[in-house]
């Protein structure tokens, strides 16, 4: 299994618009930071999970031919913004799958309407299929994918684990039930907002303190803000086995 960090920035990106902090204003291309997004290519698929809005600019930085499916964790604009530039993928191999909660197919519903359109019938024209998923196993050909249900705030989301990999972005609140899927897991990513307490985001110490609970080999914490830190100083804090992640990184899992 590959895994490429498209994005592991926050919803406004790193550095925002018109900030003057200290990390917004770093050279290093680590403190730059995307919308997050992760690509895994495992059995022959190529999967991507969000699709947010520097979905293009992803695209063109990390050239990938084809995307088999979108999984969507939730229907917030920095997870879902950039599905209108699908189109590519659409034209040359048809309609694109897209794994959601039924909810989250909603909402994309009225924000993409014409997407959705079931007039817009031609094989190699933007569109989708829609395929819901529930806090139970489903597979993707044939590759098994496990949702893991969280909330960020109040608001339901999912991870996902799919083999010894599981991806979980905006979480803050997690029950036993669901950490005990992940539980001595080879690589988790989880999201690190900043160093302050957030009321919808892991800050760093509740995201450490959670890769504790799940024992982990090897753990990158994503959906970072400039009020983390400077990649570097942030690393040199962190144990043995956490890393932070940083856009377009490539990992390899066996």
């Amino acid at each position: 299994m590959k895994v490429t960090f498209l994005g592991t920035g926050t919803s406004q990106g790193v550095p925002p618009i018109a900030c003057n902090h200290p990390v917004c204003l770093s050279l290093n291309p680590k403190d730059k930071r995307l919308r997050s997004s992760v690509l895994i290519e495992t059995n022959g698929l190529t999967l991507l999970v969000d699709c947010g809005p520097d979905f293009r600019q992803q695209m063109l930085t990390n050239p990938i031919d084809k995307i088999d499916a979108i999984l969507f964790t939730h229907e917030h604009t920095d997870h879902v913004l950039g599905l209108d530039d699908i189109r590519s993928f659409c034209y040359k191999y048809g309609h694109m799958p897209l794994y959601a909660h039924q909810r989250v197919l909603d909402a994309l519903r009225v924000r993409f309407d014409y997407i959705f359109n079931k007039k817009n019938t031609s094989k190699n024209t933007l569109g989708v299929v829609e395929h819901t998923i529930h806090n139970a196993p489903f597979f993707i050909d044939k590759l098994k994918v496990e949702p893991i249900d969280a909330l960020h705030y109040k608001l339901q989301i999912f991870g996902f684990k799919i083999k010894n990999f599981a991806y979980l972005t905006d979480i803050k609140t997690i029950e036993t039930a669901e950490i005990n899927k992940i539980k001595n897991i080879d690589v988790l990513v989880v999201n690190a907002l900043r160093i302050e307490p957030h009321i919808s985001h892991f800050n760093l110490t509740e995201a450490l303190d959670f890769i504790k609970k799940v024992n982990p080999k090897t753990a990158y914490l994503t959906h970072v803000s400039h009020l983390l830190g400077f990649h570097d100083d942030v690393q040199q804090q962190l144990s043995n086995n956490v890393f932070l992640a940083y856009d377009n990184l490539k990992i390899d899992i066996l």
